[in-house]
């Protein structure tokens, strides 16, 4: 039987372990699966029973949490930026092009910072680090992967719209504009094609595609007409109307690669990915190899969430995700 001083050695030694900054790729900037283990081993539980409630309260939630961490991270990193609301100091991201009447799920985020600190008696658990457990939780009550997810982020304590409208992707974009888009946040197309595979759930509105509807060649005719009826081109009143980006809308598969593949990709930025492109071959990949695909989504989830993380004593811990301490 152990003594009770080796216990305690290993538990202050873990404790370190889960607290310090490691240099080893796999902890890359900082991040680790154990971040909480000792500091508040409640946490992650609790994140994954609220956001399990949430979906199943309303099914489109899924995407829409998934989202606003794709949305934080690509504008000046993983640090729950796009959280915070307007001051007359900080130019939300929320009113950002790609974020205003779009983006959702904030209610959620808030219930779960209030119901983590309270199991773990502080505000320790960081906004950034709940916003992608609660992506992953997310893909994994709508029946996707599940994948260790690297924590240790603390909270900005600024916000740009600037930069969310410069930097977020747009359904209008071409492949070579996507591709850059990625190359900028240390993407590689590869990631462009798996992380737009994460529309497989949810909805656009009627605004991000009424121009590939009426317009484009590269449509199914009648995938077009039906967009068409829903979205009628004089009617700028439809524009807030909704489709599901595809027909599984609130189930992780494939459909949404096997789509493209019969030119049937709700926005102009998914069909790029398969039409003579470099892109084409991964399309067909993960069309046919749902393995393939759930495999390297996890990947490429865990490298987007790796993004310009605030580590150490940079920024904070909020204790209302909506505004800086």
């Amino acid at each position: 039987m152990e003594s009770k001083g080796a216990n305690r050695f290993l538990a202050v030694l873990l404790l370190s372990i889960a607290t310090t900054a490691f240099s080893a790729p796999y902890y890359d900037s900082g991040l680790t699966p154990y971040y909480y283990d000792y500091a508040c081993s409640q946490a992650l539980p609790t994140i994954r029973r609220v956001v399990k409630e949430a979906v199943e309260k309303e099914r489109r939630m899924g995407a829409s949490l998934l989202r606003l961490h794709f949305h934080d991270c690509f504008v000046n990193g993983c640090d729950a930026s796009v959280l915070l609301d307007p001051t007359p100091t900080i130019d939300s991201e929320k009113l950002a092009g790609a974020n205003n009447n779009s983006a959702r799920g904030f209610e959620v985020i808030d219930q779960i910072k209030e119901e983590v600190d309270k199991v773990c008696g502080r505000a320790v658990v960081s906004c950034a680090d709940i916003l992608a457990v609660a992506a992953r939780d997310s893909v994994v009550a709508l029946g996707g992967p599940w994948w260790n997810v690297r924590l240790g982020r603390r909270d900005s304590t600024t916000a740009s719209r600037t930069t969310a409208n410069t930097d977020l992707p747009a359904p209008f974009m071409d492949l070579n504009a996507l591709t850059s888009s990625f190359q900028k946040q240390g993407l590689s197309a590869k990631d462009l094609v798996v992380l737009s595979g994460g529309h497989t759930l949810g909805f656009a509105q009627c605004f991000t595609f009424k121009d590939r509807a009426h317009n484009d060649l590269n449509i199914h005719p009648k995938f077009a007409k039906k967009l068409q009826s829903l979205c009628p081109r004089a009617e700028s009143g439809s524009d807030s109307n909704l489709a599901k980006l595809d027909p599984t809308s609130s189930r992780f598969d494939t459909l949404y690669y096997k789509n493209l593949l019969k030119q049937k990709g709700l926005l102009g930025s998914d069909q790029v990915l398969f039409g003579g492109g470099n892109t084409d071959e991964l399309v067909r990949t993960y069309s046919d190899n749902a393995n393939a695909f759930w495999k390297d989504f996890a990947k490429s989830m865990v490298k987007m969430g790796n993004i310009k993380p605030l580590t150490g004593n940079l920024g904070q811990v909020r204790h209302n995700c909506r505004w800086v301490n």
